[in-house]
């Protein structure tokens, strides 16, 4: 009959140990639940300080998210949505700008930069937050939610150009999209943030 020598138990008690270690790296992927998106609200981004900001915060209001950019042909449309962030703020909209230098390498600023730029130029009191991409792998998780296929939205996809227009409800909802040549004094545009503002 065979007798264990001390190096098969030693060896044994290594293999049981290695097994629980590596049991116990794997256990939280295999046990942990990711929670479904279902709002572009979940989401925290950094603010044009680079402070984070819980989107959740902004739930009951109106929400108008933009990719902006400061060397576009539609840059001047920074002058039409401050003119609808001061008719309709205090009535529940905000808008929160997103600078991108994906299209055209349009807003190569440092965020210093943009603040300034937006500021001096426009006169812009909305929040506008860090410079992120909104397409590819790389794209912010916001992003990829509001354009992806699980988007509660007829027209999905990569953004096109600067100065999209993504609109949610009170409830936190993805409602609408608006492509860069909807401007903010588009009747359109408007007539869909009014019904988002009545709406309780």
């Amino acid at each position: 009959m065979l007798r264990p020598t001390l190096s098969m138990i030693t060896g044994a008690a290594a293999m049981a140990v290695a097994a629980c270690l590596a049991f116990g790296e794997q256990a939280p992927a295999a046990t942990q639940e990711e929670t479904p998106v279902t709002t572009p609200l979940q989401f925290t981004m950094n603010d044009i300080d680079g402070n984070p900001v819980d989107l959740s915060q902004y739930k009951g209001k109106v929400v108008l998210i933009v990719n902006v950019a400061s060397k576009c042909g539609h840059t001047k449309q920074y002058k039409g949505l401050q003119k609808l962030y001061t008719d309709h703020h205090e009535k529940g909209l905000v808008i929160l700008g997103f600078p991108c230098n994906q299209f055209g390498g349009q807003e190569p600023g440092t965020e210093e930069e943009i603040a300034a730029f937006c500021e001096e130029k426009y006169g812009v009191t909305f929040p506008l937050f860090s410079k992120v991409d909104v397409n590819g792998k790389d794209a912010a998780p916001l992003f990829q939610y509001l354009t992806g296929d699980s988007a509660p939205l007829a027209d999905k996809g990569p953004v096109k150009w600067n100065f999209e227009k993504f609109l949610i409800n009170r409830q936190g909802e993805l409602v609408q999209r608006f492509r860069s040549k909807v401007t903010p004094e588009s009747e359109v545009l408007v007539t869909a943030i009014d019904a988002a503002l009545a709406e309780e």
